[in-house]
């Protein structure tokens, strides 16, 4: 029997009397996986991206962990919903419009202390100085650095569309326009290098692409540990005590790591491990999170459809956004109709092996979007489901 025929024996074995559609956690492999982080990161602590989680039980789980500290947040209302929840080290990712928020968070001292929001610009000051309403709290501020890798004189760029600020004297331009702002202290810089830490570079089948990605990336790697030292000195030289600098992503935990500039490491898709990590060869994971659906015809030889499961991913979208059959292992979508809204036809020899109400494995292709598919996750240890904890959804919370 495979290690992949042994876990798909395991969690049919954990969830017999639970019908499907189910999603579970493998706490063995989230745990294991939470280890790799660690020794990854080097001695770095790792703030939790809980887009990546979207479980309270799960983030509380992790941040028990040594090697594990704060939550990187991805809205203003999950980050105070989570400092009233207890936790009082969020740093939330995104510049936020949320002016209800912002007049919640400039008016209570233990919200102020506990949550630090993004900017990238004047005038997002302007919005929250406009949102405050009577709240007089001080607004601790991360700033955002563009990690991008740019040629031609920026004609050219490989990297996300998030941060102007890209180089050191933008971003100490915008830390003194802070600095001088009365209601606003700047406390750290993030810096999140997507196109290393999110794309895979081992792709199936693409020799040629996967060594231009390589080379990209190694590339990409040195302007950016060079830049960030460089933006980090001008920062401190107007805020000389900056409490940290982010970077990272799960991909490229151990090279942001040996910088000296970083002080801390975000990570959180890593510890799920979806489909989108399996093209990489500067790490390996253990798929933790899967969903179950159940086989509700049998339309022919090699045939199985399952309910449900068209459940895409964020993105441009393509093949690479859906999610993947996993156990059994052979099973794949048909090509004129792949994973739909009510119903999901699988192509393959294991069809015929599959009865009515036998489950069928997936695994999404990314990580925290499976929750807002389900209320419940079924947290599984050997071969037994040992609790069952609420999703963000679950909790009656869709926060985007």
């Amino acid at each position: 029997m495979t290690a992949r025929a042994a876990d798909r024996a395991r969690y049919d074995r954990a969830t017999a009397h639970l019908d499907a559609p189910l999603a579970l956690v493998d706490l063995d492999a989230f745990d294991a996986n939470a280890e790799d982080l660690v020794r990854r990161a080097g001695g770095k602590p790792i703030r939790v991206a809980s887009k990546s989680v979207r479980c309270r039980t799960l983030l509380e789980r992790v941040l028990a962990k040594d090697g594990f500290a704060g939550i990187m947040s991805f809205t203003l209302a999950e980050s105070l919903w989570l400092a009233r929840s207890g936790l009082d080290d969020i740093l939330l990712a995104y510049p936020s419009a949320d002016r209800t928020a912002f007049a919640e968070l400039a008016a209570d001292p233990k919200l102020a202390a506990a949550v630090t929001v993004m900017v990238d610009d004047v005038s997002q000051l302007d919005l929250i100085d406009g949102a405050r309403g009577e709240g007089r709290e001080v607004i601790r501020v991360c700033l955002e650095l563009d990690t991008a890798l740019k040629f031609l004189g920026g004609r050219v760029r490989v990297g996300a569309l998030r941060s102007p600020l890209h180089s050191p004297a933008q971003v100490a331009d915008v830390a003194r326009a802070v600095a001088r702002r009365p209601g606003f202290k700047v406390v750290g810089i993030m810096a999140y290098e997507g196109h290393i830490a999110g794309v895979g570079d081992a792709v199936a089948g693409r020799p040629f692409r996967s060594r231009a990605i390589r080379l990209m990336q190694a590339t990409a790697r040195r302007e950016l540990a060079e830049r960030r030292a460089a933006v980090v000195r001008a920062v401190r030289a107007v805020v000389p005590d900056l409490e940290y600098v982010n970077g990272g992503g799960t991909g490229s935990v151990q090279h942001t790591a040996a910088e000296d500039a970083v002080t801390e490491i975000a990570a959180g898709s890593g510890l799920y491990v979806p489909r989108l990590f399996d093209n990489y060869t500067s790490f390996s994971g253990r798929p933790a999170a899967l969903f179950a659906q159940p086989v509700v015809r049998r339309p022919g030889v090699g045939i199985v459809t399952v309910l449900g499961g068209g459940y895409p991913a964020s993105g441009a979208a393509g093949p690479d956004r859906l999610p993947v059959p996993y156990l059994p292992e052979g099973l794949r979508y048909d090509p004129q109709e792949g994973p739909g809204e009510v119903q999901t036809p699988l192509l393959g020899s294991p069809a015929d092996d599959l009865l009515i109400g036998d489950k069928v494995w997936f695994r999404h292709a990314k990580a925290g979007e499976l929750c807002e598919r389900f209320d419940v996750l079924h947290l599984v240890e050997g071969d037994a489901v040992t609790a069952t904890v609420p999703t963000y959804r679950g909790e009656g919370q869709t926060f985007l």
